[in-house]
């Protein structure tokens, strides 16, 4: 790509692996050779001395509905110095919901800048990696063009660029959109239950204003991005922006990061907007999620939901792969580490334990949110020490509980409840000098919840579903003296990563989380530390820079693999030059497939059509004109090539003047005249029945699945059957017949994306074309060679070879010119090409292997001395033979896949649409 030193060159390994190895190698090797420097240059670059406040970040995860954690501007501006005497950094624009920093207005044209409280900046560390822009929403409106030109400049300072949303957008989009439906259904909470009626009827604007606000976030990376930039799409709030920016600048290097869990494909499909979303992120490259699991979830529902191909490496589409992994991310562990050291913190720690001298410690730190579980966990603790009368004056929970969306009334609702049950206790487990309930509605600043986490003998989070939660990292970093015990809960996404090291619980279940308290309460010294240092060393080795360098190497590396992968695809047809040759030439041959080339797409027919009305082939409708004006000029001879039944094609194109050759071109016929058959003689049919009994019994056994029997092969299809099924069926289904029915027949087994069919062998579409030549030659009196060959399918890989049927042979000892014996009957000549390349070798075996069709000997019979028939043997010399059949140039024969990327066609055409255009054209020219 232009302006972009990050590709592949010569010196990069051959292998994906080698090469992320080798740029982890470098990233480290970069790392001990550049120490990055302390917090003052990023401290100035804020414009805040005291940057480390009150509401700061304490490892709350991105899901919240403002980003967290101000400790990740300093990390932010890390990113953005250039070294003198160092290579120039890769750009990253990070393109978030929120910037780093928020505004407030001192006049018309001055803003003050103030560091936002959370949490998504707190994991972007390793931008220190990069030359990094932050581009979101200030978080104010600003309606007029003065404040907007101040504040731009402002944000310029720090290196961010704001996007200007109204105040009817940020409401729509955003606390409609993002907080009212994505939020809630990804964190398992399902849709909004309660005035349905309202929901439903605002959730199309809402979806509208979203799609809305995040074209206008992609407007605003167009107009700064620079050839060779990465662009990192982070969360929920901007699903869309991968394909806006795609649209744009299909060269663009798309990441996309998801902070939150991804539900389950179950759960996914219960939203509207289900499929455009899934498709809106598969046009990033690289798609990147916390953990396995939510990768797996978002895998499965493209699968089940868009139909589309999941691969161990992500999501394949027509070709097209989207690389979907896992990225969990950390925190700037030293950070944490440095500051216990801090002499402000020494205090705060020695005050804590003066304070509760003799009591042990329990911390829980989180967001007042329902999927933090604060009432499970309070809950449990009560239930402990009802069962332990002897901790009861010996233990101590600490639980700070930062407030947010204090104006949704669901939230009013659960502080009030949590207040209800912290009283409570209280009130029953406490005396005149202490509660066992330290209960805090507010956040502390870094300095003090360092000393807290330090002092403290265990951390208790229960996270109902939590996309990863920092706060068990945090502690961790913290605990190198005290090596205090984890409890955390398996939902929190932290779990894959820390449960070897922790105490891993059902927050449902309050009888276990109380058992674990106890557990963790008396556990022996040897085992505490075993658990500390092993969750320790992933803490410090997995950090936030890490990660982020992580994703973006494998980003780059993702745009390598695809380079490599786009040069093994087929160029797009060039229509025009296909129709200007058209035009030229005087005796052309159309060959066209039929299902999904000259079907209307499925997708017009949408969920109304479902399966009975996708399985009756129909013609497009548009493509009807265009056939019969090409159909009634003499200068062309179309053949429909389709593996359907003979009755298929008769329905659809019986009224047209073209030639119908049915199931892979066993059957023939002229439309005005009778059906013939171009099987060979001797084709061995005897395995059908056994073969068909199997197939009734999958068809039983998998609901939706079909199959059809048709006289020269069986097809199982399970498109329409549940996706994950349907593949176990079909392997247990090849398993069966391989051991059974076809173990010794001679048949050829053809899996499709979801079908298995079972044919005779030779029964191909490039092995009946040279016999359907023939027939059409000898029909029509054919005297004149053919000097054009158009022809276009979605064949299956095993019929590909009527792509490479017509590819010119070029000739290795034979002269370039050799005298052409005139044949005594041209319709009756074999089907020899002159040609350029050596391509074509593969048709002439297959001619080796073909044995005399009804067409052949009907010929014979009829007294034909010369009868046309397949060639059994060929020399150099006779490649030259009868090529007043064939008389293709190579810039004269057009082979087209459609909507397959891999393919041995030399063209693509992406859908049936593009077909339309291109027969329309060649209409227009006859």
């Amino acid at each position: 790509m232009p302006g972009n030193n990050y590709n592949c060159n010569p010196s990069t390994p051959r292998s994906r692996l080698e090469r992320l190895l080798r740029e982890r190698e470098l990233r480290r090797s970069n790392r001990v050779l550049h120490p990055i420097e302390d917090g003052n240059r990023q401290a100035e670059l804020l414009g805040n001395d005291n940057f480390l406040t009150e509401g700061e970040n304490f490892g709350l995860s991105s899901e919240e509905d403002f980003p967290e954690g101000v400790a990740a501007a300093k990390a932010f501006a890390d990113g953005c110095e250039w070294k003198e005497g160092r290579a120039p950094k890769q750009r990253l624009l990070v393109v978030a919901n929120r910037l780093p920093v928020s505004a407030v207005r001192k006049g018309e044209d001055s803003w003050q800048l103030e560091m936002s409280v959370g949490g998504l900046v707190s994991a972007l560390l390793g931008v220190k990696e990069f030359d990094a822009r932050w581009i979101g929403w200030a978080g104010v409106n600003v309606p007029d063009s003065v404040g907007q030109k101040a504040l731009t400049k402002a944000l310029a300072e720090k290196r961010c660029i704001p996007v200007f949303l109204d105040e009817e957008i940020v409401h729509q989009y955003y606390n409609g959109y993002c907080n009212n439906i994505l939020w809630p259904l990804f964190h398992y909470l399902g849709l909004p239950q309660e005035d349905r009626l309202a929901t439903t009827r605002s959730f199309q604007s809402q979806f509208d204003a979203y799609k809305k606000a995040n074209q206008m976030f992609a407007d605003v990376v167009h107009k700064h991005y620079l050839d060779g930039d990465v662009v990192w799409c982070h969360d929920y709030h901007l699903m869309f922006l991968p394909k806006c920016l795609k649209e744009h600048n299909n060269k663009m290097k798309v990441g996309w990061f998801l902070h939150t869990p991804f539900p389950s494909s179950e759960i996914h499909r219960t939203l509207p907007s289900r499929s455009e979303l899934l498709r809106s992120v598969l046009a990033a490259d690289l798609v990147g999620f916390h953990t396995y699991d939510y990768a797996r979830h978002f895998v499965s529902a493209c699968t089940r939901i868009l139909g589309l191909e999941g691969t161990p490496e992500g999501v394949e589409d027509q070709g097209k792969l989207t690389r979907v992994a896992a990225f969990p991310i950390g925190i700037d562990s030293d950070r944490f580490i440095r500051a216990l050291e801090l002499p402000q913190v020494q205090e705060h720690m020695k005050e804590l334990k003066e304070r509760f001298a003799g009591r042990k410690v329990m911390l829980g730190v989180d967001r007042l949110d329902m999927i933090k579980g604060i009432p499970q966990k309070i809950l449990a603790f009560e239930k402990f020490l009802e069962e332990n009368l002897k901790w009861r004056d010996k233990v101590v929970l600490l639980q700070i509980a930062v407030p947010t969306r204090t104006d949704v009334p669901e939230y009013q609702k659960l502080t009030s409840q949590v207040h209800e049950i912290v009283g409570r206790i209280n009130g029953r487990f406490g005396t005149l000098t202490a509660v066992p309930i330290h209960h805090l509605d507010r956040s502390l600043d870094f300095h003090a919840l360092c000393a807290l986490y330090a002092v403290t003998d265990v951390a208790l989070v229960t996270s109902l579903r939590d996309g990863m939660n920092l706060v068990s990292y945090e502690f961790v970093a913290c605990q190198a003296s005290k090596k205090g015990v984890l409890i955390l809960s398996e939902f929190a996404g932290a779990a894959q990563s820390l449960g070897a090291g922790a105490i891993l619980v059902n927050p449902w279940n309050v009888t276990e989380v109380a058992a674990s308290i106890g557990y963790a309460l008396n556990m022996p010294a040897d085992e505490r530390e075993k658990r500390h240092h092993h969750n320790f060393m992933h803490v410090t080795t997995h950090t936030s820079q890490e990660w982020a360098a992580t994703f973006v190497s494998e980003l780059n590396d993702t745009i390598v693999e695809a380079q490599l992968r786009t040069r093994q695809v087929p160029p797009l047809l060039p229509i025009q030059v296909a129709v200007d040759r058209y035009l030229q030439s005087s005796n052309r041959l159309l060959i066209l497939g039929f299902n999904a080339t000259l079907t209307e797409p499925k997708d017009t027919l949408g969920r109304r059509g479902g399966q009975i009305r996708e399985m009756e082939l129909k013609l497009h409708p548009d493509l009807k004109e265009p056939l019969k004006k090409l159909c009634d000029d003499s200068k062309t001879t179309i053949v429909v090539l389709s593996g359907s039944d003979r009755s298929v094609l008769d329905d659809n194109f019986g009224d047209y003047n073209m030639w119908l050759a049915a199931e892979n071109g066993m059957f023939l016929r002229l439309t005005m005249g009778e059906w013939m058959t171009t099987m060979p003689e001797n084709l061995n049919m005897d395995w059908v029945d056994s073969v068909k009994h199997v197939f009734e019994y999958f068809t039983e056994r998998t609901p939706r699945s079909h199959f059809e029997l048709r006289e020269t092969s069986l097809v199982w299809n399970y498109k329409y059957a549940d996706i994950e099924f349907g593949r176990i069926q079909a392997r247990d289904l090849l398993q069966h017949l391989w051991t059974g029915p076809i173990s010794n027949a001679s048949v050829d087994v053809v899996q499709g994306g979801r079908s298995v069919e079972v044919r005779a062998v030779g029964v191909t579409k490039g092995a009946a074309i040279d016999r359907i030549l023939g027939e059409i030659v000898h029909n029509k009196g054919m005297k004149a060679p053919i000097d054009y060959v158009l022809c276009i399918g979605h064949f299956l890989p095993k019929d590909e070879d009527v792509y490479t049927f017509f590819e010119p042979e070029l000739p290795s000892e034979a002269p370039p010119t050799v005298p052409r014996p005139t044949a005594a009957n041209p319709a009756m000549t074999s089907v020899p090409r002159i040609s350029t390349t050596k391509s074509g070798s593969r048709a002439a075996r297959l001619k080796k292997q073909r044995s005399l069709s009804t067409l052949e000997k009907r010929a014979t019979v009829h007294g034909i001395g010369n009868a046309w028939r397949p060639t059994l043997t060929r020399d150099k010399m006779s490649l030259h033979e009868g090529s007043s059949v064939l008389d293709l140039k190579g810039d004269n024969y057009f082979s087209c896949a459609v909507g397959r990327k891999r393919s041995s066609a030399r063209y693509l055409l992406g859908s049936s649409d593009d077909i339309v255009t291109l027969l329309k054209a060649l209409a227009e020219g006859s």
